[in-house]
């Protein structure tokens, strides 16, 4: 295996112990791992190395908090982040899903359950789904109102050809919207479709995933036309399928 292929992995903890844990098991079990205790060091790591995810902590000293530096990285990566916190509260984790965490797992956890967990989140970033693909559709991506999502590489591209950055969450989001086009689709099925696995349908992050969609696709997202809601059910897609 040459360096191109291995997943690098980037823990951002203060606590030294978890960080030499997960450097130990993420690269025995082939990943390459640097481990950064705070903001800063985060900063620095990614402005000079691509990472495939990164294993952020809820609570990091001197008052920083890992939800402001999930805001600060949203705002100009889409890198998969999976949130580790030592709070089992469920509002801090529909927080972290609605600021756009990729996973939120709590402590203490099995580092064989939060290697599944990575590897999930990896498997949605690096590959699209191949299963139902609207009739008409080519294999590689989805049109929808001169918009085209690209499954492959997992990109968007509006209707000028730039390029649209969504999270991952936003990316499976849109994906089961346009190929569902015209189904009403409630909350708890697209938890399920965009996470492949059960988990608690939080309301809260799913209409998150949306208001942010609609931020990047809509003409005007206070009176969406492609995104509807449909009251106390869920989504539906309403754009127009192309290819």
């Amino acid at each position: 295996m040459t360096d191109k292929e291995v997943d690098r992995l980037l823990v951002v903890d203060d606590d030294p112990r978890i960080g030499q844990m997960l450097v130990r098991y993420f690269e025995d079990n082939g990943y390459k791992v640097t481990a950064v205790g705070n903001g800063a060091g985060m900063r620095s790591e990614l402005s000079k190395t691509r990472y495939s995810a990164v294993f952020l902590d809820l609570m990091l000293p001197k008052g920083e908090s890992g939800l402001e530096l999930l805001r600060e990285l949203r705002a100009t990566s889409d890198v998969p982040v999976l949130m580790l916190t030592g709070q089992d509260d469920v509002t801090d984790k529909v927080v972290g899903l609605e600021v756009g965490a990729d996973d939120y797992i709590a402590k203490p956890f099995h580092l064989r359950e939060l290697l599944a967990r990575l590897r999930t989140v990896l498997r949605r970033r690096n590959a699209g789904d191949t299963n139902a693909r609207p009739a008409g559709a080519d294999n590689d991506s989805l049109m929808f109102d001169g918009w085209r999502l690209d499954l492959m590489r997992r990109r968007l591209t509006d209707p000028n050809g730039d390029d649209v950055p969504l999270t991952t969450g936003e990316f499976d989001m849109l994906v089961v919207l346009v190929r569902n086009q015209g189904r009403v689709l409630s909350r708890e099925t697209l938890m399920d479709q965009t996470r492949n696995r059960s988990l608690e349908a939080f309301d809260r992050a799913v209409d998150a995933q949306i208001v942010r969609l609609r931020k990047k696709i809509e003409p005007n997202p206070k009176y969406p036309t492609l995104i509807q809601s449909v009251r106390g059910v869920g989504y539906v897609f309403t754009g127009r399928a192309e290819g």
